[in-house]
């Protein structure tokens, strides 16, 4: 589902240039649980980028469901992200003057479909994460598990194939943490959803199928 090859990010300034990523080789399978750790700094979510399409490498190949983006353009870049990938992010991004239900729609206004349809799969998704009481809420009206389940349901709505989550757990406390890696654990299983991770959570890097390990931008394990 993801090839990595050769991966590597390379930041140049006028005076100084700093390596992100060197030589990342991955293969991750389709319906594949994989979680990213090491120190702050080493590089975890400018590989969740490249993966998800949102920075490209300084060098190296990557295929997506064995398509190669590199040379895409811009629009057919975003067209393809949108229906292949999900995100779910850490501090939840979701948009305050929206309801749940609204923003959890987002990624379907890029799609020719329907209102009523964006407003069913929506619902299905709140439904899936156990939300469908709170459609009609604001997310200032949420708890911070409320709030990541409904930016997991955002991740959902348009049936990617792939889902990267950024430290998803790391604002919640450990009883939170802990329902929402099972939403994405059921989620993975259920959907056969390939789940790409980054956490600093080694109790929850244990509950994926396969842990991968940054330093300093390269693989160590």
């Amino acid at each position: 589902m993801l090839q990595l090859s050769n991966i590597s990010k390379i930041y140049r300034t006028k005076t100084i240039e700093t390596t992100a990523l060197h030589q990342i080789n991955l293969d991750i399978k389709q319906g594949e649980f994989l979680s990213i750790m090491g120190p702050s700094g080493c590089g975890k979510s400018t590989l969740l980028n490249i993966m998800g399409l949102l920075d490209e490498p300084s060098q190296g190949h990557l295929l997506v469901d064995g398509q190669q983006i590199n040379n895409y353009s811009s629009k057919s870049t975003s067209r393809f992200r949108n229906e292949k990938i999900g995100f779910i992010f850490q501090s939840f991004h979701l948009i305050p003057d929206l309801k749940v239900i609204d923003n959890v729609e987002l990624p379907l206004l890029y799609r020719s479909i329907s209102g009523k349809e964006r407003r069913r799969l929506a619902s299905e998704a709140l439904d899936s994460v156990g939300l469908a009481n709170r459609k009609a809420h604001f997310p200032s009206q949420l708890s911070g598990g409320q709030k990541q389940r409904v930016a997991i349901a955002r991740a959902i709505v348009g049936r990617p194939k792939i889902i990267l989550a950024d430290e998803p757990t790391g604002n919640l406390d450990s009883v939170m943490g802990d329902e929402v890696m099972d939403i994405l654990i059921n989620l993975n299983k259920e959907s056969g959803a390939t789940i790409v991770m980054v956490t600093h959570d080694e109790r929850m890097a244990k509950k994926t199928d396969r842990l991968v390990r940054l330093y300093d931008g390269a693989q160590v394990a």
